[in-house]
Formats: structure tokens, sequence, C-alpha cells
């Protein structure tokens, strides 16, 4: 079936839907919502709703109330909570079977016209923010045109949003319904939507959306420079721009407990703090098919952890009541042999992250630089790591030994991609490098680079349980003279690093393997292995480093994707992308596609197994959190 038919069949399922919530049943509430109306605090909850809901067909129907409790790692974990409650106009969820598919989130409906230039959207009649104020078309045109196209806020519109370089345009036809236009047919653009919406300056991101009523008094179009700079002040920034984006203090959800918001629940007592919670939002948009307004469970409390010894002690004494997030193969044994004393089960997830190792090739060390440009010494680095040993020491052999490649199930996967360079041959390794010019060696046996300096790496990783995996790298490296210096920082710190190009190779989990063109940033090295060279194909050269010949390619490929007339010639070039991508052996992959470990309270109901987990699909935000459930006492 041709991707314009697809949506089509999805725009009518959403319609069906979302018109039988209104006719079908009377809407109930929570408890604690009742308490409130009956207080008069809050208006009754056909108030609150929207006319005709959207209808979140539960597993299982279920009974309100409890607390969801789960760790986090700092206030730079703040992806992990994001994902479990973001809203999008279309996002993936899981169907019965697993697969995931796109859904309508707060629209009644949408509509592509027959090339693909033109999306349309209609909100739904009655969507309110969590303050209770109404969400329309308003909020939509402040998006556009003092965020979106805002240079103090949006610098640089990314090339997901300008496919050929140009900006999309918006058009409103009423308080409800509007279009999206481009240039050129988008045959990727709801897919890119579901995954990353309409992008920063926010964290939760819901689609094309900023609550004016709220965030216009702290935007240069409505607010003096003065106005400005005691809002700066007052939340101690260098700047009222520093107050928007997905770490700002009035944008990021996770800091600001007064942003309105459309999502399930809303931050309560924000990062930093040793317990951060959340609570239901009474004007959630959703039903389930009996008319209860979701999400069920109240609260969600995020208590902070120091290590993977205190995080695996909350496990086995039943203080987490489902996460997979820091939940390692490592630990398998472990979190098998203290399910029935923490009162908990696994719940299997099927992981299509590949962690690899990731060189910068625009490192501001020229030499080094000049190493990894390199083919035999990318080459050699990648067979001298012992993928099966480490596979088997660090993730219980449950993952399996891969390259950094479009994963089994993508539609782009290569069975000769995913094996490229894995196989383990030191031998090769150091015959690569002597041949490189890399022969001289120092008394402790590391080679000599070409400035006679040791041919050293400091590695970042952002969480301590990978320190025995790095440990093996080390060794591995040693094996063939390079020296490898495991390091192991705050997330915070570690995300500044690599944004302000300041690392030589990091180690993370490669994600957005999947279904490539929903984020094709991820090959293309934005945040990644060439993020300069990302930002001077974003800016046409007046930013960043110059790429290679053959990243340049891939950038080409992409522009020639994102403006192709049907899917199937697109997904030609986006094939072409993930082969160059893959036999430049820019990214070092390790192991992936293992199990992923999901720790379940036996009292959480709803948790469905065997889910992708995939920043495409927005992590644990694929199961539908707002449908689980917990037994009351």
């Amino acid at each position: 079936m041709n991707a314009k038919n697809w949506v089509a069949a999805i725009a009518l399922a959403a319609l069906s839907s979302t018109a039988m919530a209104g006719s079908a049943w009377a809407f109930q509430e929570a408890p604690m919502l009742t308490e409130m109306v009956e207080a008069g605090s809050l208006p009754p909850v056909d108030e609150r709703l929207p006319v005709n809901p959207t209808v979140v067909e539960a597993l299982s129907v279920g009974e309100y109330g409890g607390t969801w409790r789960r760790a986090y790692s700092g206030p730079g974990d703040r992806w992990g909570p994001t994902k479990l409650m973001e809203e999008r106009v279309l996002k993936w969820t899981a169907d019965e079977d697993g697969t995931a598919v796109l859904t309508p989130g707060y629209i009644e409906s949408y509509s592509v016209n027959e090339d693909s230039t033109a999306f349309t959207f209609t909100l739904l009649e009655g969507l309110k923010w969590s303050d209770g104020m109404p969400v329309t078309t308003e909020d939509v045109e402040f998006w556009y045109n003092d965020v979106f196209l805002n240079p103090a806020l949006v610098p640089t519109i990314d090339p997901t949003f300008a496919p050929g370089g140009v900006p999309l345009e918006l058009e409103v036809q009423d308080e409800r319904t509007f279009t999206i236009k481009f240039a050129q047919p988008y045959v990727y653009f709801l897919q890119i939507l579901a995954k990353d919406s309409t992008g920063e300056p926010s964290l939760d991101r819901p689609s094309f959306l900023f609550p004016k009523h709220y965030l216009s008094q702290y935007n240069d179009k409505y607010a003096s420079e003065e106005e400005l700079a005691a809002a700066a002040e007052k939340y101690n920034v260098a700047a009222w721009t520093d107050l928007w984006g997905s770490k700002g203090a009035l944008t990021g959800w996770w800091n600001n407990p007064d942003l309105p918001v459309i999502t399930a629940w809303k931050i309560e007592t924000p990062a930093p703090a040793e317990t951060v919670t959340m609570v239901r939002n009474p004007y959630y948009y959703a039903v389930d098919q009996e008319g209860n307004q979701l999400p069920y469970i109240d609260r969600i409390e995020h208590r902070l952890f120091q290590d993977p010894e205190t995080l695996n002690l909350m496990v086995a004494q039943g203080q987490i009541d489902m996460q997979a997030r820091y939940m390692g193969l490592d630990n398998y044994t472990f979190y098998k042999e203290n399910e029935e004393r923490g009162g908990y089960h696994i719940v299997p997830g099927l992981d299509s992250n590949v962690w690899s190792l990731v060189p910068n090739m625009n490192t501001t060390d020229e030499v080094l630089r000049g190493l990894f440009e390199t083919e035999a010494v990318r080459h050699a680095m990648s067979v001298a790591v012992d993928r099966e040993l480490i596979n088997e020491l660090t993730q219980s052999g449950l993952a399996k030994e891969l390259q950094t490649a479009p994963v089994m199930g993508s539609p782009y996967y290569s069975e000769e991609l995913s094996t490229h360079w894995t196989e383990y041959d030191p031998d090769l390794a150091n015959e690569l490098l002597d041949e490189a010019g890399l022969s001289e060696r120092d008394g402790a046996g590391f080679r000599l680079r070409p400035d006679g300096q040791r041919f050293s790496l400091v590695v970042e990783a952002n969480d301590a349980a990978h320190a025995k995996t790095l440990e093996l790298l080390a060794e591995n490296f040693a094996d063939i003279g390079i020296e490898f210096l495991p390091r192991v920082i705050d997330r915070t710190q570690w995300d500044n690093n690599r944004a302000n190009n300041d690392f030589q190779m990091h180690w993370i989990p490669f994600d957005r393997l999947t279904y490539v063109p929903a984020d094709p940033r991820r090959i293309m090295g934005s945040d990644g292995y060439a993020n300069q060279s990302f930002k001077w194909y974003n800016t046409d050269g007046a930013e960043g480093m110059e790429p290679s010949p053959e990243l340049q390619q891939i950038y080409d490929l992409w522009d020639q994707a994102s403006q192709s007339a049907s899917v199937e010639v697109a997904d030609g070039y986006v094939s072409e992308m993930a082969e160059i991508f893959v036999n430049q052996g820019w990214v070092i992959g390790v192991y992936g596609a293992g199990t992923v470990v999901n720790i379940v309270s036996d009292k959480m109901h709803n948790v469905q197994a065997d889910l992708v987990q995939d920043d495409i699909f927005r992590g644990v935000g694929l199961a539908r959190t707002q449908q689980f459930w917990m037994e009351q006492d």
C-alpha cells in the first residue's frame, strides 16, 4: 500500500473513534478530581473534556489512583520522564500485536493533499490547557510567527522542517483548523512529527502549540526589553532567550510547574529534588473505551539515585513500579533472583539501540581528526573490539554483536551492513595501523601519533553501569596500541561536551535505526560524530566545519529524499544514506538488539510485552502510559 492510502486510512479511523466517544458514554473521572469538583475548585468533567475526546483503547479497563514510582539520575535526566507523557498531533502507539502505528492525538482529523505538500489538522473541539484555558489556532499562530520564525529563539530552522531549504508555511482556516504547507512534496512529514514534533525550544514539544496566554509575557514580540530583563533576572539566567528550550526555566516542563501543558501529567515538584513528582492533568483530552478520563494513575514519583548499586537496591526492595531506563542486561540475573522479594516481574521489550563508540570526526585536535578521517584507523578500531566477549560478560549473552546500522525489522535493514567490520581480528587491526604510518610506539607499548604524542582516546559515558564494558574495550584497544581512557561523567556535562564540540569519543546507545527518515539527523552526524559538519550543512556554510565529500553525499541524498514525490523513491535515497554511513565506519557498533528489561510491579497493569524501544517511537511512550493502572490496597 502506498503512503497516501496509508495516511488516508488512519484519518478515517481517527474520525470514527473520536465521534463515538461523545455519543456513547457519560464520562467518569478520578476520585481525587471528583473531590475538587465537589469543593468548587474544578469544573465538572464534561466541561473539562473536549466535546468528542480521543479514545485510547486500554488493554484492560483500569481503576483510578496510585503513585507510580520510578528512579532518576539527576536534573539532566529529563528525557526519560518526558517520554512518559509527551503529546503529538500524531504519535506512535502500539497495536495489539505490538506494531508501531501512527495514531491521532489531540486532533479531531487530519488530511494530506494529493502531492503531499499540504497537511491540514483540526484540533479537538473544547481542547484545553492544563490550567483550563482553551487551545486554539491562536496558540498555533503564536508558535509559528513568534517562536518558530523568531531568530532570537530559533536561530536556524532544522532541515526536517525546511526540506530543500524552504521552511514550512502556516495557513489558519479558523479557530481549530490549520494547514502546514511545503514548497515541494514531503512524504515523511507525519513520521517526523510523531518523533520530534516541531522541535525546540521546548521539552515536551506539543506539535505546533505553545500556550500564548502564558508564554507571550516572556517573548520579545510582546514584552519590553525591561520586562524580559526582569524575567531573566528572576529566573537567574543570562538572557531572556535562556528561559526557552528543552532546558529552559519556562518552556522545560520538567522545571516549571506553572507551564500549561496538554499532557496526561504535569510537574508538581520539579528537579532538582530528592523526589520529583508529577500529578494528573485534570483537563487531559483522552478517555478509555468506557468513557473514563485518563490517566488512571494519580501521580508519578521519580526518586534520585546516585549509582547503579543504589538503583539495584531500590529494585530488590520493591521501590520501582515500572521502569526500563537504566535497567541493564548485566544485572538480568540479579533482577530475576529478586522478583519474588521485590514483588515485581520482568516484562521484556525489544531493544533497537546499538551501543556504540562515537569518534568526534570534528574534534578540534587536528592530528586526532586526521587519524579519525583515515579509513584504515577506523577499520582497525572496529575489528579490534571483541564483541562476543563483551556481550557475554556485560549483557548476559542476551544481545547481538552488531555494527551501527539499521536494525532487523527496519525497512532499511541489510545483514551485510549490520555485520560490516564486526569480525574480531586484532592482528588485522595492528596491520592496518602499521600501514597507516602508526608503527612507532612509546615505552609503554602505545602507538605514537604523527605529532609524537601517545595515541590516547578519552572516552566519555554518562552512566557508571557501563564501567565493565569500558574496561573491556580499554583492553581491546590496548592490544592494538591505543590508550583508551574511560571517563564517566554527569549527563548534563556529557550533553554540554557534545554540544560544545569538546569530546574525543563518546559511548552511547545509537538509536533511530528503525525508521531512519523519522529522524535522519542521527546518521547525518547531528549531536554525534559530526555535529559541526551538520551545523555547516544546516547553515549553508555560515557556521561549523565543512563536511568530507562522503558526508556531503549523505546530506545531498537527504535533500533528494525529503523532496521526493513518493515514499518508494525517497526510501531509495535513505537506503543509500545508510549504506554510505555504515561503510564509512564513522561509528563503531558493539552490541544491540537485546532484551529490554522492564521492571514491572505485580500491582501494575497494562504494560505490553515485546514492544520495540527506540527514540523514534519515543521509548516507553509507545506503550501508552496513560492507560497503565495500579491495583489499590
